[in-house]
């Protein structure tokens, strides 16, 4: 159903049937949220919030187990549907004790999906002017200058169009799959290839500056340094991630800012775009082509290739694990679910650290790991 242009009243009772009907309403202070169409992407889990459906979450935001950023805070009033009528019966609390007053509330509505039920996306009021959501953003955010980085590390829930051109907007958004169904394949030739050429026993290290002491590359060396591949893939997804993709632009750079935009920036605005979570296949092939290159320059041919098939694989395995930790609903107590919160957590509140998208590993040396959240609850 189309949401209704302003927030109403709503009954204790009524709230109590639509979550009957499966839909899933919570509220903070008598203001009530539809997390319908949310609950799948929320990090702690599906289950952790349709056992909160119908409760009142003022204490759950503070935790324990988890206290809440202001960016998940301003994140909830996207939701927001309306109040809980005063002179009726309060929902049930989720837990004791009280949360700080919400967040700033709304200036506009827009309808969205809400799963069949209502569902409002609303601004918060400070940024509702700083870009025309109507037109398509990459040409307006260099404007933003000082605001930029504020702005941009404010999450949203809705889509993001980047170009006036329909053909360039079609060519900047990915499905998950087609990452998998471009790159799969050459994975697979590449490491069919690799083998059968190491195989053929004529790859020798350091043969371009000795044959005395020369080094043969046997084919059952093969697996290794296809895993070395993985290992070299990590640390420059690591690196793209912190020193390119997390580079702060200049505030008086226009070019610059739009240039982090387009490579990251829009991912930290709408980090539940699904058509923008993983690497168009064209400018991703320029990319891959000039680590092919420096690989090749490095390394003798058939022993380059190996490492570099080692690296596609990571990259593929990456976009894909990317993609899931947004969209998944991994179990509880898994590597992934780990991963999930702590990719989340680099989102909305530690976006300096945790850089490791994959792996943390890289997070450990570099000092750059999310710190585990220490709870003490107030009385």
């Amino acid at each position: 159903a189309m949401a209704t242009a302003e927030p109403r009243s709503f009954s204790a009772a009524e709230v109590r049937a639509r979550c009957a009907q499966g839909a899933c309403l919570v509220s903070c202070h008598r203001r009530l949220y539809d997390l319908s169409g949310f609950v799948r992407l929320h990090p702690g889990g599906e289950q952790l919030l349709r056992r909160r459906a119908g409760t009142d979450v003022s204490a759950a935001l503070d935790g324990p187990p988890h206290r809440h950023s202001a960016n998940a805070r301003r994140w909830l009033e996207q939701y927001y549907v309306g109040e809980i009528e005063p002179s009726d019966e309060q929902v049930r609390p989720g837990g004791a004790g009280d949360a700080t007053e919400p967040g700033p509330g709304w200036a506009r509505a827009v309808a969205g999906p809400g799963d069949g039920m209502d569902s409002l996306y609303r601004m918060p009021p400070r940024f509702r002017d700083l870009v025309d959501w109507q037109k398509p953003l990459l040409w307006q955010v260099g404007y933003l200058g000082e605001k930029y980085d504020e702005w941009v590390h404010q999450p949203v829930d809705r889509p993001i169009r980047l170009f006036h051109s329909d053909v360039l907007e079609f060519l900047s958004k990915t499905a998950w799959y087609v990452v998998f169904m471009v790159w799969t394949p050459v994975v697979l030739y590449l490491t069919w290839f690799s083998y059968t050429s190491l195989a053929q026993g004529n790859t020798r290290l350091f043969s371009s500056f000795t044959t005395e002491y020369s080094i043969p590359v046997h084919k059952y060396y093969f697996p290794f340094i296809f895993l070395l591949g993985m290992i070299l893939w990590s640390l420059l997804e690591y690196l793209i991630h912190r020193f390119v993709f997390h580079m702060k632009p200049p505030a008086s750079n226009y070019y610059l800012i739009t240039l982090h935009f387009l490579l990251h920036g829009q991912h930290h605005k709408s980090p539940f775009d699904s058509s923008r979570l993983v690497f168009p296949p064209v400018p991703a092939s320029l990319v891959i082509g000039f680590f092919y290159g420096v690989l090749r320059v490095l390394l003798p041919e058939v022993l380059g290739l190996s490492v570099f098939v080692g690296g596609l694989c990571g990259y593929v395995i990456y976009d894909m694990m990317h993609y899931y930790l947004h969209y998944g609903s991994p179990k509880k107590g898994t590597y992934l679910y780990g991963l999930k919160a702590y990719h989340v957590k680099h989102h909305f509140e530690h976006q300096k650290s945790g850089f490791g998208i994959s792996t943390r590993f890289w997070d450990y040396p570099f000092r750059t790991l999310i710190p585990e959240e220490t709870f003490k609850k107030e009385d």
